[in-house]
């Protein structure tokens, strides 16, 4: 049974590294397509990026929560290919795109495509022994890591060639992730397990009610917004930011991104392994959450290139918090609602990802106009800095009753 669950684990961390690569390939590139295409500045193009961000996680808000309850009824492994092969050809209209409103309408469809990451993490929960949940949730940091380390490198390599090419670069690595995942991916949720796919609680608005069910979970939900929000500052932001502030090119935002996923990598693959068991879920909570304040602030005074590398450490540190904190909710779930679990998480984290973008693009934008009260290109991390203190605090409360020992 061991021998299995590490083999299954080993599949879906491929699957996960190799559509993340695919996702990081275009980063470096979107602010220069953007800019192409509207004719205007990096400044105010970061407000197109904002929005484009809300399109995609507002069909995400919508469809998570569906195609998560189809997983439930269905299975991981038909919703995860399905997922995959959609953000393939997606990539291939986002190459096409001739006007800014063509790359609207991809974003919407790459939001409707874009459940893999909660089918994957409702794939771990289902072969996951709850002492090992928090460490094998984070092998998806690890991917993320990985991938966001290895794809912005391979974008900014392919953008060299045309703001295009790392697009249809991206569509190669998700179709091939399609074939992999066809020919070695395992189901993991067996048929008794399964339950009904009821359209009540397959919305948003049902799906988001679901987490009042469990008390931890619903007492975690205003603090896992103000993270998620924060997380922006740098995730929406970043290529915006560098390439305005210190005049970076893509190859330089792709090499700075490959270090961001060198972190990560690190801390999810590593740190936490260590971590967690030691200080256990609550207290790794609490001090990865101080971590991303004190990187966040940091990042929001660089004046040099250099600092934007210091400065990431304690951020990617910080990463210790996300793992402890889905290791403490899941194991709160049934088995047969992993998926709706997650369906409604990835809702709450595409809330987020409506207002967060628009939130901290335009607060850049707006702090580097001449119509700022003041001049700030790191309004946005100091914003994230103070969402993320106030989080603590509100973590702090809900898991007060939470009790939890190092292993």
């Amino acid at each position: 049974m061991t021998v299995k669950r590490n083999n299954a684990l080993i599949f879906v961390f491929i699957t996960l590294l190799i559509d993340v690569i695919g996702l990081g390939i275009i980063i470096p590139v979107v602010p220069k397509l953007i800019s192409e295409l509207t004719g205007k500045g990096l400044n105010e193009a970061s407000r197109y990026g904002g929005w484009l961000m809300f399109c995609y996680a507002g069909m995400q808000f919508i469809f998570s929560p569906i195609l998560g309850g189809l997983s439930d009824r269905y299975g991981r492994r038909p919703v995860l290919l399905f997922s995959l092969l959609g953000l393939g050809v997606n990539f291939i209209f986002h190459a096409l795109a001739s006007t800014i409103s063509w790359l609207f309408m991809g974003r919407l469809i790459a939001g409707i495509m874009g459940a893999s990451f909660s089918t994957a993490t409702a794939y771990i929960a289902d072969i996951s022994t709850p002492e090992k949940r928090a460490q094998n949730f984070g092998l998806i940091g690890v991917a993320f890591g990985l991938g966001f380390m290895l794809g912005p490198v391979i974008g900014a390599q392919f953008a060299q060639i045309s703001l295009r090419a790392p697009f249809y670069a991206a569509s190669v690595f998700s179709l091939l992730n399609v074939v992999y995942g066809y020919f070695v991916l395992p189901e993991s949720l067996p048929k008794e397990n399964r339950r009904a796919f009821e359209w009540k609680r397959a919305n948003p608005a049902g799906s988001l009610k679901h987490l009042t069910k469990y008390p931890v979970v619903s007492g975690l939900v205003a603090s896992l917004v103000l993270v998620y929000l924060a997380s922006h500052a740098v995730q929406s932001n970043w290529s915006f930011f560098t390439m305005y502030r210190f005049k970076w090119t893509s190859v330089e935002v792709g090499y700075s991104l490959g270090f961001v996923g060198l972190m990560v990598m690190l801390v999810q693959g590593g740190l936490i392994r260590v971590v967690i068991p030691k200080l256990g879920q609550k207290r790794s909570v609490f001090l990865g959450m101080i971590l991303y304040s004190v990187g966040l602030f940091l990042l929001a005074f660089a004046t040099q290139s250099w600092m934007m590398y210091v400065f990431l450490v304690p951020y990617c540190l910080g990463g210790i918090a996300g793992p402890a904190l889905q290791g403490i909710i899941s194991g709160q779930v049934p088995t047969n609602e992993q998926g709706e679990l997650q369906g409604a998480l990835t809702s709450l984290v595409s809330v987020t990802s409506i207002i967060g973008p628009l939130l901290m693009n335009n607060l850049f934008a707006t702090f580097t106009s001449s119509r700022a009260p003041f001049y700030f290109p790191g309004v946005s991390f100091f914003a994230g800095a103070v969402f993320t203190i106030i989080s603590t605090l509100l973590s702090m409360r809900s898991l007060k009753h939470f009790h939890n020992r190092p292993h």
